[in-house]
């Protein structure tokens, strides 16, 4: 059966299927690019791009890590993604995934903007002021990423009074999902959080500020998830670590390795500088961090708001900024390995294009 298209503002996404943005370097030009050009809506990560081809792009390094947020998020490296993207998929609809917890938040969402992204999506937090920053581009779609019915109010109340719209589109996410969670730790095991439950919720609320189109996202691995969401309701889905177990992904082969090894028991939730739970892979790093032996945190990039500079980093036992990027750069005892629950089920690589074939048709 086909699925319909997915319309996010003024683009129409060929099939309903949404490639999580991925950092620090997981879904760059690459995989993005492919996505977007097999009819997917591909979606570069904004963070970290300081590392982009070896941090060719930056100005300044401080023992091998971009200095401070302007070279963590360098604006020229995002500008050279979208460029080598844009070779690969042309014109078709292309996403940035900005969170809202990073220090210079509007910067990179302009940056984005001007770089060509026409769509921007954003998670980890409540983006109440998302507009502010793309007023000059008013044929970017906004979506926002919530994990609640009342997250989605907060932000329809706050934009249609202070900026007479609404999202564009909003996705779901629920607590399967690799990376940072928007619920507690307890809350991500709880029934009544799981995405078949917020899903209907977040639907209904949206109906109340007119047709906003649904995505659901965290856990959603094959055909048959796709299908259950959009009988449910849903206009799309939202996929990232499915993404991962491509040729075309931007991610270390370390990180391949990593998620096609790992088992079930391996992906755990952890604590997070950022402040939420995040979800990864189980990892030498995860042991040296619970004996308090993980590497020295020195807060050279300054990445991310929560972490107040390194206060909330030291006290979970490790840098987040560093240890994505290690993971990027295929350190296996040091690097930090996201994945959704599901990412033990990886077990071949494959290009995207069968993928979206094999999401799209059953497998």
């Amino acid at each position: 059966m086909g699925f319909a298209p997915l319309k996010i503002g003024k683009y129409t996404i060929k099939y309903p299927i949404i490639q999580g943005g991925m950092g620090v370097g997981i879904s760059w030009d690459r995989l993005a690019g492919s996505v977007s050009k097999e009819g997917g809506l591909g979606v570069i990560s904004a963070v970290g791009t300081g590392y982009y081809e070896n941090k060719k792009y930056i100005e300044k390094e401080v023992a091998g890590r971009p200095l401070e947020t302007i070279n963590f998020y360098s604006k020229k490296a995002l500008f050279k993604i979208f460029e080598n993207a844009r070779k690969i998929c042309a014109d078709a609809p292309l996403g940035a995934n900005v969170l809202y917890a990073i220090n210079d938040y509007g910067r990179v969402v302009r940056d984005a903007c001007e770089a060509g992204a026409n769509i921007i999506i954003t998670g980890a937090g409540l983006p109440t002021n998302m507009p502010e920053f793309t007023k000059d581009f008013s044929d970017v779609a906004l979506v926002p990423i919530v994990s609640s019915a009342k997250a989605l109010r907060i932000i329809c109340k706050r934009w249609s009074s202070r900026y007479k719209r609404v999202p564009d589109a909003v996705i779901v996410e629920g607590p399967l999902s690799g990376g940072h969670q928007g619920f507690t730790y307890e809350q991500c095991f709880m029934e009544e959080y799981q995405l078949e439950n917020i899903v209907p919720q977040v639907i209904e609320e949206a109906k109340k500020w007119g047709d906003i189109p649904i995505i659901a996202a965290g856990g959603i691995w094959d055909h048959q998830d796709i299908k259950r969401f959009l009988d449910m309701g849903a206009a799309g889905v939202q996929m990232g670590t499915r993404f991962i177990g491509t040729y075309e992904c931007d991610a270390s082969d370390t990180f391949k390795k990593i998620l096609l090894n790992a088992k079930k028991e391996d992906i755990i939730l952890m604590k997070s500088p950022v402040g939420y739970p995040a979800r990864g892979v189980r990892t030498k790093l995860i042991e040296l961090v619970e004996k308090r032996e993980g590497p020295a945190i020195k807060c050279i990039s300054n990445c991310v708001a929560p972490c107040h500079r390194g206060v909330e980093a030291k006290a979970v036992g490790y840098c987040i900024a560093d240890r994505l990027s290690d993971a990027y750069m295929g350190d296996e005892e040091l690097g930090l390995y996201f994945s959704g629950a599901n990412g033990y089920r990886l077990n071949e690589l494959i290009s995207v294009k069968e993928l979206m074939q094999r999401l799209i048709e059953g497998e």
